[in-house]
């Protein structure tokens, strides 16, 4: 027999369970999980990243306060960092589908496969919905090269009970700065190996170059204009093989994007179209089967893939299904790079603004000597900022700094409401802090 829901979501990651938590007061709601539930964010994504990165970065910011009198610092105890993590994310995913069941959803472990455009199939039970919502993500892209086999990735990396000597990483994106910048601190020897000159493409190069120069100082090594063409072993050891030589590893990241989870979905029964970055969706995250919605990294869209991100398409999906119609609309966007020092960006970018400097005023501002940077040895820390000449308004921002959280988020806030310098004006803020300082930059 098959089961009929009001709507199925295929995937619990943030996206889904923001759709599946706002329907299910109004419908009957299945929630499928293939994985661990909760998704890649809070199992092995930027949650668990992050509870490394805060002990590595308050760990880098212990050794910089030897200056000031801080004892000195021994070396971190990996074993100790990673059950640390794992304290984390051993609950996520039993708590994750408790939340789904309080909430009324009915939860399915299992691999959905679409049957038609409104059935799907699960451990071999079909499903039927006026509604799909999928929302399985994205996940990492081993390098097709010889030696593929050897390649690990970033979910790999997460999971070492044991830290390499010599790691190196494939790609200069968020993922291979943000991991090697922790096995870095925790005293591995790291490589990346990058086919050209950029990190962060959608960084200001001026930004980006510094960071790898911080970064360099620390001890990573990065390989420029160099391309990985094979991996081989040779006694008990993995060997990079790139246009620059050979390299001997004990670990290879893959670190080269994260493609669409379409695998194993049969988006063809349901007629569903895509393309190389995902699914196809028009303005209301709607596929060429209006009934079915696609949220979250899998589909093809040029907005940043990130949690946040996810969630918001998954209330709008939510409404759009109660009724509201109305095509989406994003806010500023604002990502950090959590390296150390975190470089961060929200809104209209550098080359952008570039392009156009009679409408945008760029500010580069070294703030390395104020304050509440030199009280952390931040010397290099800088805030880019971009306003709108006629209107005032600030349109984006980049900011250096070895924590920017904050201030990013007051960026993004700014930009959001529209805000004037003048309306900064009246606020107060805790001083002295990073917002104290907001009136001498925008």
């Amino acid at each position: 027999m098959t089961e009929k829901f009001d709507t199925i979501v295929i995937g619990s990651g943030p996206g889904g369970m923001a759709a599946a938590e706002a329907l299910v007061a109004k419908q009957k709601v299945l929630i499928v999980e293939k994985g661990a539930w909760g998704g890649t964010c809070p199992n092995r994504g930027c949650d668990p990243k992050k509870m490394l990165y805060g002990v590595v970065d308050t760990y880098l910011q212990a050794k910089l306060f030897a200056k000031a009198g801080m004892p000195a610092m021994g070396q971190l105890d990996w074993s100790k960092l990673m059950a640390f993590k794992e304290s984390y994310t051993q609950q996520v995913p039993s708590g994750m589908q408790t939340s789904l069941a309080a909430s009324g959803a009915t939860t399915l472990a299992g691999e959905a496969h679409f049957v038609n455009e409104h059935l799907i199939e699960v451990n071999g039970a079909t499903y039927e919905a006026d509604n799909i919502v999928i929302a399985a993500g994205a996940e990492p892209r081993i390098l097709d090269i010889p030696g593929h086999n050897y390649l690990k990735t970033s979910t790999d990396f997460l999971k070492l009970a044991e830290l390499p000597r010599r790691i190196g990483f494939i790609g200069g994106g968020f993922v291979a700065l943000e991991l090697a910048n922790i096995a870095n601190a925790a005293g591995a020897e790291v490589h990346i190996f990058q086919h050209n000159h950029t990190l962060l493409e959608a960084m200001p190069a001026t930004a980006t170059n510094q960071l790898a120069d911080l970064l360099g100082q620390r001890g990573i090594q990065f390989h420029w204009d160099t391309t990985v063409s094979a991996v081989d072993r040779d006694q008990g050891a993995l060997v990079a093989q790139t246009t620059a030589g050979s390299f001997p590893m004990d670990l290879i990241i893959s670190a080269v994007g994260r493609p669409a989870a379409l695998n194993g979905l049969h988006l063809e029964k349901a007629g569903i179209t895509t393309d190389v970055h995902g699914i196809k969706v028009d303005d209301h995250l709607r596929t060429n089967q209006p009934h079915v919605y696609v949220i979250g990294d899998i589909g093809s869209k040029r907005i940043p893939k990130l949690t946040g991100v996810a969630g918001f398409e998954g209330r709008y999906v939510a409404n759009t299904i109660l009724g509201v119609d109305a095509p989406i609309t994003y806010p500023a966007i604002p990502f950090i790079a959590f390296t150390s020092p975190q470089l961060g960006q929200v809104g209209l970018t550098v080359t952008e603004a570039e392009k156009n400097l009679d409408k945008y005023q760029i500010t580069v501002t070294p703030v390395g000597k104020w304050y509440s940077y030199m009280r952390l040895f931040d010397d290099q820390a800088q805030v880019t900022t971009i306003v709108e000449r006629q209107s005032g308004h600030l349109v984006g921002a980049v900011v250096l700094a070895h924590d920017s959280e904050e201030l990013m988020n007051r960026f993004t806030q700014i930009i959001n409401l529209k805000q004037t310098p003048a309306d900064i004006a009246h606020d107060i803020n805790v001083y002295p802090s990073f917002l104290s300082d907001l009136p001498y930059l925008f």
